[in-house]
């Protein structure tokens, strides 16, 4: 098991033995004094022309890896009549996760307010799927929607109703915006395994389903959107979790800072007529 995996273990164990410490059917919680391993979360990498020139010659790939904008709007316009573009978007513009996006439903979307509600999920639990809430308090939250999603899930819809006329009683009108062809809710695991075949056949550098999430938040801070609206977007508590864990800088947005960088010191000395490096 990975030190994540342990970690949440033993979180859990030492939970319900503090129960029963309270109860009076243990005088002290053993739990408390283990070792625990240090889980290291892995930081997303953005695939640049090198890192991806070297997957090419080699399949070396990052853990976690997050497309540029170019790259990710090749990957858009290359499967933009797949059934499911708009959750592809979703996931890739918006960060929703894998099971908000299984669980979205169309009451919880308001197209004419540009926003959407994430008020559940689907997840995966004992060899069945289940519907619950979202993955932590802060993941209840609503979604602003700009002028282009707003369209694009517009003609999803009008997608959705075309294949409701064809299937007839055949249709399972289960108002989730993301179905199966004849209405029936997706799985989970459906959309990952769909997301890594379309990404095969792009050509593009691989990323998994989970990392346009972090794409998402990466070109949101390149668009300079503050990081406490970035981490209200992808549903965080922590303001450090979006810092630290989804955040990447996009190579322009590196050397935009830098020529910036170097610019206020060359005018600090041009100022002082000493002009650096003659």
């Amino acid at each position: 098991m990975s030190p994540a995996t342990v970690v949440r273990i033993h979180a859990t164990l030492r939970t319900a033995v503090n129960a029963a410490v309270r109860a009076r059917l243990m005088p002290i919680n053993p739990a408390n004094g283990a070792a625990l391993p240090r889980p290291r979360r892995p930081h997303p990498v953005v695939w640049t022309a090198g890192r991806t020139a070297r997957w090419r010659q080699t399949g070396e790939r990052p853990a976690v890896a997050v497309w540029t904008g170019q790259q990710l709007a090749a990957f858009l316009a290359g499967i933009a009549q797949d059934r499911l573009y708009a959750a592809w978007w979703l996931a890739a513009l918006r960060g929703l996760r894998r099971g908000e996006l299984a669980g979205l439903r169309w009451t919880d979307v308001d197209l004419q307010a540009a926003e959407q509600t994430v008020t559940q999920q689907r997840v995966h639990a004992d060899g069945r799927v289940m519907v619950g809430p979202p993955k932590s308090a802060a993941g209840c939250r609503v979604v602003a929607l700009d002028a282009e999603t707003v369209r694009v899930l517009s003609r999803h819809r009008e997608r959705q109703e075309k294949l409701s006329a064809a299937a007839g009683t055949r249709w399972q009108d289960s108002g989730y915006v993301f179905t199966t062809a004849d209405g029936a809710p997706l799985r989970p695991d459906y959309l990952t395994g769909r997301f890594r075949r379309l990404v095969a056949a792009s050509g593009q550098p691989p990323v998994r389903l989970h990392d346009p999430r972090h794409g998402a938040a990466t070109l949101a801070l390149a668009a300079r959107t503050d990081l406490k609206v970035v981490q209200a977007m992808l549903g965080h508590a922590s303001i450090v979790l979006t810092a630290d864990t989804y955040v990447s800088v996009l190579p322009e947005v590196a050397h935009h800072a830098a020529r910036e960088t170097a610019q206020l010191v060359l005018t600090a000395a041009s100022a002082l007529g000493r002009p650096l490096g003659s």
